[in-house]
């Protein structure tokens, strides 16, 4: 089987134990996932309103931030049972990093990051932009998606919550009394150029894309223990905002736009350098080729099309599907390593 075959195939380790290939997918599989009569191949980036798309980007941010204000909230509030069965600082955080990275990974492989590709954040998002997998279009639908669904769950935590949000302050990410705010906005570009060029790396070749949101999950429990002390370790505009806005209080809400957005730019300028004979092959964080993608891909994927059939056509026994049009797409040899 080549790397090729290989791309869209979940790992044993992030499929779930002993599920059948051949268990017929759910109702809300088969609505995100492309048109059977589509074959899986390269696809440009196109613009346009996909509201698919950027719909799972809300639902996946909102349930990741909602699940890990909670785990915040269970570790770190005065009186919570993490905090008192586990008295170092220094596990709780990476007990917390690693929840984000497994929650992040559940989103990616479920079908809501398979069609959009589990960003989950505008860093993220601003990162393929500038490597020219993102449409501009995409970009804006999905900063604004990732920012309402980190409001949703922000609202939500301090509801449910209560007085236990107010404990851990509404999980926001403030930077510590004895960091100066432009050295803590340093912080966080540096959080988020590792994180990015992680991403970047992993997704450059077919060998190691399905193993990203793994790869990720550990690489952020590293990033959160070693930032969170001086910044919170946000590396994410989206999840400082929601609960800026629940708890009415914005004066270091710039630090959380300036760095990780400048992490975003720095990892796609050394990524250039570093790297010079890898390409990213993928926008998605895990990619399945039975999925469509608006964003431009080397590896195979359905194309994105708006829904059913083009009005007045029908397609006759052995026809070819219509190719997706829109956008560019570069023709680059599929890497083997």
């Amino acid at each position: 089987m080549t790397d090729r075959d290989h791309a869209g195939t979940a790992p044993t380790a992030l499929n779930g134990a002993g599920l059948s290939p051949t268990r017929a997918p759910s109702v809300s599989a088969l609505r995100l996932k492309g048109q059977t009569r589509d074959a899986p191949e390269p696809q440009p980036k196109i613009g346009g309103w996909h509201w698919k798309e950027w719909g799972c980007e809300l639902v996946g941010t909102g349930f990741q931030l909602f699940a890990g204000f909670s785990i915040v909230a269970l570790m770190e509030a005065r009186g919570a049972p993490g905090r008192q069965l586990i008295g170092s600082s220094g596990l709780r955080l990476v007990m917390i990093g690693a929840a984000f990275g497994l929650l992040a990974a559940i989103v990616a492989t479920s079908p809501l990051g398979k069609r959009s590709g589990a960003h989950l954040n505008p860093a993220v998002t601003l990162g393929f932009f500038l490597r020219r997998h993102t449409h501009a279009h995409d970009l804006v639908g999905y900063a604004l998606a990732q920012t309402a669904g980190a409001l949703g769950a922000a609202g939500a935590f301090s509801a449910i919550w209560g007085a236990w949000a107010v404990k851990v302050n509404h999980a926001r990410t403030v930077p510590s009394a004895s960091v100066h705010p432009w050295v803590a906005a340093g912080i966080e570009a540096a959080l988020t150029l590792a994180l990015l060029l992680t991403i970047f790396s992993m997704v450059s070749s077919p060998r190691t894309a399905r193993w990203t949101p793994l790869v990720v999950t550990g690489v952020l429990s590293g990033l959160i223990w070693a930032g969170a002390p001086y910044t919170g370790a946000s590396m994410n505009p989206a999840r400082t905002l929601g609960p800026d806005i629940v708890a009415g209080g914005y004066s270091a809400l710039w630090v959380y736009f300036v760095g990780p957005l400048s992490g975003a730019l720095l990892a796609v300028g050394l990524f250039d350098v570093l790297a010079r004979e890898r390409t990213t092959l993928t926008a998605k964080l895990f990619h399945d080729s039975n999925y469509p993608s608006t964003q431009r891909t080397v590896l195979p994927a359905k194309p994105h099309r708006p829904s059913g059939p083009v009005a007045g056509h029908k397609q006759t026994a052995g026809e070819q599907p219509v190719p997706a049009t829109g956008g560019d797409i570069e023709p680059e040899r599929l890497p083997q390593g």
